[in-house]
């Protein structure tokens, strides 16, 4: 599905070693690592009072995000929003091989897309490795 290199791998030891729980999917937005897991599995990753969360984020000095995995094209509007969260967009249309994404305006769109287009492209990895498709901001 999606390219492992050498930091997502100790990323991944990491994250399990902490918190119990196996996942393939580590994904970096933002300046903050965000672990895909079952949506069963979200409460036990976090840890008592996000104790888990706090202690990876001193470790490895990020933000550490723990949210559902999607189950599919259907899924992929709710699990964009969260990885852009708190930023927010009007609509995601999928046509054909392209998700496209419908910014709320051109502040919203701004910071889809991050200075040097740097989120606009990890947010193209994260479309491309979870659901095979091409993004665009429009």
């Amino acid at each position: 599905m999606n390219t492992i290199n050498m930091q997502d791998i100790r990323h991944l030891n990491l994250f399990s070693q902490i918190t119990q729980v196996n996942t393939r999917f580590c994904i970096e937005y933002n300046n903050a690592i965000i672990f895909c897991v079952p949506k069963n599995l979200v409460n036990k990753a976090v840890g008592e009072d996000g104790k888990n969360i706090r202690r990876m984020s001193e470790i490895l000095g990020k933000r550490i995000r723990i949210i559902p995995s999607p189950r599919g094209l259907y899924d992929a509007k709710g699990f964009i929003l969260t990885i852009v969260k708190p930023v927010a967009f009007k609509d995601l249309e999928i046509k054909g091989n392209e998700m496209i994404i419908t910014a709320g305006g051109t502040q919203n769109k701004a910071a889809l897309i991050g200075r040097d287009k740097r989120r606009f492209l990890e947010l193209q990895k994260i479309a491309r490795d979870f659901f095979g498709k091409e993004l665009k901001i429009i």
